[in-house]
């Protein structure tokens, strides 16, 4: 077991814990993980551990900030950018696509919480963690040339680049499916398309 000095590394210890916090969580979801198995991972007591987070929920609230808070603000950025709305819905898909396809450890996350998760955590992420990047969604879905439902037309925006990259277990067994189907770059561009020509615009033609 790694022996961490609390005088030398109490600094870096909080980024450790999250850090392999996170990747537990991906792993094996919020029910199958404990505190002493972030602990031991990390290399340190358990009460070690407590003293950095008081009980389980909120070392988890805390991992699920951190690995979507740098995800979000480079989102939000685009959707708050000055371009036009078809622009930035362009941009924003492409963004979010890259990042889901590069963080398989944000992929699992939310695929284990939509699955595993009770209501009183999934409000506490909401309102935590989920909030401020899907009010920016809808706030794009309200500039665009449609006169689709501004809230659906926000989840199904996040909902198909989720799925897209949530369901390739599966799609890889299906007769028509290609290598290239699995491409971010071609799975963006599909998803772009399609969004772009339901709010009225050929734009991406």
């Amino acid at each position: 077991m790694i022996v961490i000095s609390a005088a030398s590394c109490e600094p870096n210890t909080r980024e450790d814990i999250l850090r392999q916090a996170i990747a537990l969580f991906a792993s094996a979801g919020y029910s199958g993980v404990s505190m002493r198995d972030v602990a031991a991972l990390v290399g340190i007591s358990a009460a070690a551990l407590y003293h950095h987070f008081p009980d389980k929920q909120a070392l988890y609230l805390a991992a699920m900030t951190r690995a979507f808070e740098s995800a979000s603000a480079s989102m939000r950025a685009v959707l708050e950018s000055d371009s036009p709305a078809i622009g930035r819905l362009q941009d924003f898909i492409e963004r979010f696509t890259g990042l889901v396809a590069g963080d398989e450890h944000l992929r699992l996350l939310v695929q284990r919480e939509l699955l595993d998760g009770d209501d009183t955590r999934l409000a506490l992420l909401a309102e935590q963690v989920f909030r401020e990047l899907h009010d920016a969604v809808v706030a794009l879905a309200r500039e665009l040339d449609t006169d689709l439902d501004p809230y659906m037309l926000a989840n199904s925006i996040i909902g198909l680049v989720l799925f897209s990259f949530q369901s390739a277990p599966l799609r890889r067994h299906l007769a028509a499916g290609r290598a290239r189907h699995e491409q971010p770059r071609t799975i963006a561009r599909h998803i772009v398309t399609l969004l772009t020509r339901a709010c009225g615009s050929r734009s991406a033609d």
